[in-house]
């Protein structure tokens, strides 16, 4: 479910770890490394010759790589270019359609269909769109790449393996322009992790199988964390007295500690009392509100960009029910140069930001609300042109 983002939101990290993971150099020699591996991991040598012997590079998925401006864009814009009223009607029909597979998935896995449904319908546009990249390709350009190579070369073997159970084709599987496949966009290793056979057909098939797709992502979901029959997101409205500070990921409480401080749901009444949840202003204090409940930070582990995550967790409720939010009227936020500049402001005063790359992720608002506060400004992470004036 990445390829609207491909931003690969694995949790394998870590420049050391980085640092020890061949990349680079001639192709070629890079390719024979790879089926050297292959063999030491206990790959027959001749189908790892066979497998590899195709793969070439290719630079349009390095210029995709380069290219992640869509995160750049606020909330309120974002999630309006994404959810219009046609994919809200057809998430409705395709749940009625496979109801019995919803059910299923709400049945065994806790995860209510409104979830996967707005997944499906963000990375595929319901599998229209699932990407013509040759997948092996894109991962053994990715590998050889030295930006992140730890992220893609053990994919390479994944999809590897999936060739030996007669799953993938590298001459004709396709998919995003960063490995992933099929409807609900699953790279190698998640596939082979998370992959359920939904249809009987004795394959897992995720590029036609939408019972198959589902399924897939219901289980690895569950194996990330989603928490059985517990909410996700909902919006909220606060009282004109709140302490801004206390908004962000960074700060949870108990449902009732929030409503005591005067926390209401915009509709209906907050779930179970005994959660623990952060409130949260994706464009300050003047836009909408919403309360995330433990299981919206699985999301951070499918997708690491906050604007993605907000807005596929605000449809998959719109598909539940939810109305339109209230936009409010939030504080002008800062071009992609402005917040260039603000980033590297607060990165020479030591803040850690996340990379200065012109987009207003965890990091980035986290260090935003700590200078608003010491500022004297409210403090809700939201940058504006103010808060950028003063640093």
């Amino acid at each position: 479910m990445r390829a609207l983002s491909c931003l690969i939101a694995l949790s394998l990290s870590g420049a050391a770890f980085a640092q020890e993971v061949p990349c680079g150099g001639d192709f070629q020699t890079f390719k024979a490394g790879l089926r050297d591996e292959a063999v030491a991991m206990g790959h027959d040598a001749e189908v790892a010759r066979r497998f590899l012997s195709g793969a070439r590079q290719d630079s349009s998925v390095l210029r995709r790589d380069r290219a992640q401006g869509i995160f750049q864009t606020p909330f309120i814009e974002f999630s309006r270019k994404l959810i219009s009223q046609d994919r809200l009607d057809r998430g409705r029909q395709l749940s009625q359609r496979w109801d019995e597979v919803f059910d299923r998935i709400e049945r065994d896995y806790g995860i209510s269909r409104g979830v996967l449904l707005a997944f499906w319908a963000f990375e595929t546009d319901y599998g229209a769109f699932q990407g013509d990249f040759n997948t092996l390709n894109a991962l053994v350009t990715l590998a050889h790449d030295c930006r992140r190579p730890e992220i893609f070369r053990p994919q390479i073997f994944a999809a590897m393996e999936l060739y030996e159970r007669g799953d993938f084709d590298p001459a004709t599987t396709t998919g995003a322009w960063a490995g992933e496949i099929g409807m609900v966009q699953m790279l190698p290793r998640d596939i082979l992790e998370n992959g359920m056979d939904g249809d009987g057909d004795g394959h897992v098939t995720l590029k036609t199988s939408a019972p198959d797709a589902l399924l897939s992502g219901a289980k690895m979901l569950s194996e990330l964390g989603w928490r059985h029959g517990e909410p996700w997101l909902q919006e909220v409205v606060l009282p004109a007295d709140m302490d801004w500070s206390q908004t962000g990921l960074e700060t949870t409480m108990s449902v009732a500690e929030w409503e005591r401080l005067g926390v209401r749901a915009r509709e209906g009444a907050l779930d179970d009392g005994r959660l623990e949840a952060s409130i949260l202003l994706p464009q300050g204090r003047g836009g909408p509100s919403f309360i995330a409940y433990p299981n919206f930070r699985v999301y951070f582990e499918w997708n690491q960009s906050f604007t993605y995550v907000m807005t596929a967790a605000y449809f998959a409720s719109r598909l539940e029910g939810a109305s339109v939010y209230d936009p409010g009227n939030p504080d002008p936020g800062l071009s992609g140069e402005q917040m260039l500049a603000l980033q590297r402001a607060l990165d020479a005063k030591g803040y850690d930001v996340g990379g200065i790359d012109g987009i207003l992720g965890a990091g980035t608002r986290s260090a935003v609300r700590d200078m608003q506060a010491r500022l004297g400004l409210p403090a809700d992470g939201w940058p504006t042109i103010e808060l950028l004036n003063l640093l």
